[in-house]
């Protein structure tokens, strides 16, 4: 069961090095945003600090959604989701190891780059920790609340913009909480804790309960 797993995830990742310009579109996108959104502000070191934490996580969120679409549509064009529906192995597992090959490419990497950002808002260096541990944490959760979207929204024209109206909303708490713990790392260290607890839940939660309903989603879409 594990070798299936693996053989998915080492595919995607193996597909999405041959089409480099995806992966790098939604990386540029982020470090774009995160890098004009000073300049229309201003360098008041004071201002940036107090901005930074919902200025990366918004980037975060939006740059996640550019590869959501893409996450089962090459396949369900080429006939390979339907060969992936057909196996005797759990769906929930081939499931979960495109999601994980999409939290790799897309949300690995930001956690990655980081120390770049919080250096250009002038974070402090447990800050910039915080922030880390955040997205480390909460990006997780991004890949797999938008793989349920994107598994029903699967197959359907202007499925982009509905894509974000389903899973916009869901977005907000992990939004609010992992900026709120990096805005917070600069007052009181501890104060951070209840916020990474309550994204480490949701993370625990998706974990469970988000591969079973793309599932049931996928299932939905190909009949």
């Amino acid at each position: 069961m594990f070798k299936v797993f693996w053989s998915v995830l080492h595919r995607d990742l193996l597909l999405a090095m041959r089409r480099r310009t995806d992966v790098l579109t939604t990386l540029f996108f982020f470090l774009i945003v995160v890098s004009l959104f000073p300049l229309g502000v201003g360098t008041e070191t004071a201002v940036l600090r107090i901005l930074g934490p919902g200025v990366v996580w918004v980037a975060a969120l939006l740059a996640s959604m550019l590869a959501l679409e893409r996450l089962f549509a090459a396949d369900f064009e080429d006939g390979t989701l339907e060969q992936l529906l057909l196996t005797d192995q759990p769906l929930v597992l081939l499931v979960l190891a495109k999601i994980t090959a999409h939290w790799l490419l897309t949300g690995l990497p930001l956690v990655l780059m980081a120390p770049l950002v919080g250096m250009q808002y002038h974070l402090t260096d447990p800050a910039i920790g915080i922030m880390m541990a955040a997205l480390l944490l909460g990006t997780p959760v991004l890949s797999l609340i938008g793989a349920i979207g994107a598994a029903l929204t699967l197959g359907l024209r202007g499925g982009g913009i509905l894509l974000s109206l389903l899973i916009l909303p869901l977005y907000i708490p992990v939004l609010v909480y992992g900026a709120g713990a990096v805005e917070l790392a600069a007052v009181e260290l501890t104060a951070t804790r209840p916020y990474l607890m309550l994204l480490a839940a949701f993370l625990l939660s998706s974990l469970i309960l988000a591969p079973l309903a793309s599932a049931a989603a996928l299932r939905i879409s190909i009949e």
